[in-house]
């Protein structure tokens, strides 16, 4: 088997060119040191070397001045900043470079970090969303057709990490939507996704390979047990909130999770994702499915899903994650 040369490109937490305005969790989405490694360590699995080469900074620099090591192919965990378009920074170069990568592509990274859009395509592809709307004021509020009664939730359109989410995220009533709006507009400077409060279970499906993809064991994700706001994401805030109680409210039975794999195939279809993605879904009051969002670009650390699932499948991350970047590799005809 023929050694390859992969490139890393990501951006790593304390990195973030901070700017004046900046919300406290801008670089929510970057990752430790450590995910880098296990990165190297999977690669290291299938025999082949890794290159370390910084944020899509450095990969713009490195290529403009030639200095670039000869690569076989790349993988991208780079979020960037600031746009809808960041996660698309580094795939745009390296497809200019004619670099091969794994994951999906630019334009599926863009338009999946878009949940407005996103909950377009996949809807129109026949995946349950919840009803929504967007507010690019707080003024726009006073106007606005509620998409469903309250409670409603906010969140910045286009975020991932629960970036902007927090107990004030659930709104009851139409005073607390204009404050969450205009909060949302003001720190992330982006419109507000105003869309109805899901509040049954939350579950996470990951989806790995092509032609055909496969789910993983789907995941149940804890809430915090009187907002029913999921848990991971007011423990990711920033500062960390702390002290709740929590709940695992659902059960999964088999039909569910069928109708749960099925659902996030579909989506990860509808975007042309490749290689891997997680969906995440709630369940409503009539005990159907909702799509949330989906993230391409999920994280590889230790206590992401992938993490979990290989701890319960009593396997090594790495070993996990080699066997999902060789599916990868083997797309890009880089592997037997």
């Amino acid at each position: 088997m023929q050694t390859r040369v992969i490139g890393l490109v990501y951006d790593l937490l304390g990195t973030h060119p901070r700017r004046d305005g900046d919300p406290p969790d801008a670089d929510a989405e970057y990752e430790p040191e450590s995910t880098v490694a296990t990165l190297e360590a999977a690669i290291a699995r299938l025999g082949h070397r890794s290159r370390r080469i910084g944020n899509p900074h450095a990969l713009l620099a490195g290529a403009g001045k030639g200095e670039l090591p000869a690569l076989d192919a790349a993988l991208c965990i780079a979020e960037g900043y600031g746009s809808r378009n960041r996660e698309a920074w580094a795939p745009i170069l390296l497809d200019m470079l004619g670099i091969p990568a794994l994951g999906s592509d630019a334009l599926t990274l863009s338009l999946s970090l878009d949940k407005l859009w996103t909950k377009n395509v996949v809807a129109a592809a026949g995946v349950p969303v919840a009803p929504h709307a967007v507010a690019r004021s707080a003024a726009a509020v006073r106007e606005l057709a509620l998409p469903a009664p309250f409670p409603l939730f906010v969140k910045p359109r286009w975020e991932g990490t629960a970036k902007g989410i927090g107990l004030s995220s659930r709104v009851e009533d139409r005073a607390a939507l204009e404050r969450e709006v205009a909060r949302v507009v003001e720190r992330y400077r982006q419109p507000a996704l105003i869309e109805a409060f899901v509040g049954g279970p939350e579950y996470t499906v990951t989806v790995v390979g092509n032609d055909p993809p496969r789910a993983l064991p789907v995941l149940q994700r804890a809430l915090e047990a009187s907002s029913r706001i999921g848990l991971h994401a007011l423990e990711s805030a920033t500062p960390p909130a702390a002290g709740f109680d929590h709940c695992v409210p659902g059960t999964l039975e088999p039909a569910l999770e069928d109708a749960l794999v099925g659902l996030a195939l579909r989506a990860y279809d509808a975007l042309c994702c490749l290689d891997f993605a997680r969906a995440d879904f709630r369940i409503d009051a009539d005990g159907r499915p909702r799509f949330l969002e989906i993230n391409p670009l999920p994280t590889f650390a230790r206590d992401g899903s992938f993490g979990v699932l290989a701890e319960l499948a009593g396997r090594p991350l790495e070993a996990l994650l080699a066997e999902v970047f060789e599916a990868g590799l083997r797309r890009l005809g880089l592997a037997p």
